[in-house]
C-alpha cells in the first residue's frame, strides 16, 4: 500500500486540478483539470471532483489507492466535512449561500469507488507540498508558508525535531477544531481596514491581490506618473498584481513603491510567525509571490525588525519553489501518509 500511486487534487474557485503521483512524489502523468462549478451547488462540485479524478487515473494508466483533496476553507478531515468555505456554494437570486458543514468524503467515495479519501485546507496542503518537495527539502525543522493570491492563506509544518514527544514525520498544524492555520488573518494593525472575517487590521486586507491593485490605482488616480497608465490603457480597473510586477521590471516608481509597501506588511506577518513558531524556513507562494524579487528586501527587513533576533537569525525567508504545484503535491503527500498509517 505504501508504494501505491495516489491522486493529488487541488480544488479552486474556477478549476479543479488532479494529478497521479508515485510513492516517491514523482508525477505519473500530467495534471488535468475541469471547471470546479464552485457556485452551482455541492452536487455539481462533487461531480467535477469525481470527473477530474477519473480523468487523471485514466490518463496515467495506474491504479490509484488513495485521493488527497486540497480544499479552501475550514476542512475537518476527521469526519470528512468542509465546515466552512466562502468561495463555494450555490447562488440564488444574486446571493451566494456558501458551504457550511458539507459532507465531501462520503458522497465523493460513492462516485469514485473504494479509494481512500483524505482532505485538508488548501494552504495547509501547499505548505506540506513546499515542505516535502520545495524549499523545506523534506527535512526542515519547521516551515511556515504564506500563500499570496485572491486572499492570503497560511500553513505551518513541523518536522520531528521541532516537537517534543513521539513524532515520526512531518506534522501539519491544524489546531483543535481543524481550522488552523489562518495566517492571513493575523492582526497587524489594530483598528485598521476591515477584512473578510469582519476583523479590523488583518494581514490579508493589506496584501491580497485586490488590495495590491488598489494601492497602485489610488496613486494613478492622484496623477502620479507611471507606465501603468499606458499598460492599462487608462482603465485602472484592469490593473492587477501581474501588471504591477511587469511595471516594476521597467523601473516604474509607482510599482516599486507598491511592492515596498506590500513587502513591509508581509514582513511584519513573517516576523510574527517567526516569533510564534520559530521556523527555519518561511516561504511565500501563490501567484502574487512571482513578484518576490521586488518584495523580498522589504519583507526581510521588516521581519528582522519584528522578530526576536535569535529566532530571526535561524529563519530563511524565501520565495516558494513550488509556486504552481504546492497544493496538489501536498494533497498527494496527505494521501501517501494515509496509506502508511
Amino acid at each position: 500500500m505504501a508504494d501505491a500511486c495516489v491522486v493529488g487534487v487541488d480544488l479552486g474557485g474556477t478549476n479543479v486540478r488532479a494529478q497521479v503521483f508515485a510513492a516517491d512524489g514523482q508525477p505519473a502523468t500530467e495534471a488535468v483539470f475541469v471547471p470546479s462549478r464552485a457556485q452551482e451547488g455541492v452536487e455539481a462540485t462533487l461531480d467535477a471532483l469525481a470527473e477530474v479524478i477519473q480523468l487523471a487515473i485514466g490518463s496515467s494508466g495506474q491504479q490509484a489507492q488513495a485521493v488527497g483533496l486540497a480544499i479552501p476553507g475550514h476542512v475537518d478531515n476527521a469526519v470528512g466535512f468542509v465546515r466552512w468555505s466562502p468561495n463555494f456554494g450555490e447562488e440564488r437570486e444574486g446571493i451566494l449561500y456558501y458551504w457550511k458543514d458539507v459532507d465531501i468524503r462520503g458522497p465523493l467515495q460513492k462516485r469514485i469507488g473504494p479509494m481512500r479519501v483524505v482532505m485538508g485546507n488548501d494552504a495547509n496542503c501547499a505548505a506540506l507540498g513546499e515542505y516535502t518537495y520545495g524549499s523545506g527539502e523534506g527535512k526542515a525543522n519547521c516551515l511556515v508558508m504564506f500563500t499570496l493570491g485572491t486572499g492570503i492563506g497560511g500553513g505551518v509544518v513541523f518536522g520531528p525535531a521541532s516537537l517534543d514527544g513521539d513524532v515520526r514525520g512531518p506534522t501539519v498544524m491544524v489546531g483543535g477544531n481543524k481550522g488552523g492555520a489562518e495566517l492571513g488573518h493575523m492582526l497587524i494593525q489594530m483598528g485598521g481596514a476591515v477584512g473578510n472575517s469582519g476583523a479590523y487590521g488583518p494581514l490579508e486586507t493589506y496584501c491580497q491581490a485586490d488590495a495590491i491593485a488598489e494601492r497602485a490605482t489610488n496613486m494613478l488616480r492622484r496623477g502620479v506618473p507611471s507606465v501603468l497608465t499606458d499598460m492599462c490603457g487608462g482603465d485602472f480597473s484592469l490593473v492587477r498584481p501581474k501588471m504591477i510586477a511587469e511595471a516594476a521590471r521597467q523601473g516604474d516608481g509607482v510599482a516599486l513603491q507598491v511592492w515596498e509597501e506590500i513587502g513591509r506588511y508581509l514582513g511584519a506577518g513573517a516576523g510574527v510567525a517567526i516569533n510564534a513558531f520559530a521556523p527555519d524556513v518561511v516561504a511565500f507562494g501563490g501567484q502574487v509571490a512571482k513578484a518576490w524579487e521586488f518584495m523580498a528586501p522589504w519583507v526581510v527587513r521588516q521581519a528582522r525588525d519584528t522578530a526576536i533576533p535569535s529566532l530571526f537569525s535561524d529563519a530563511k525567508i524565501v520565495q516558494a519553489e513550488q509556486l504552481e504545484t504546492a497544493g496538489i503535491l501536498g494533497a498527494a503527500a496527505l494521501a501517501q501518509a494515509a496509506l502508511r498509517s
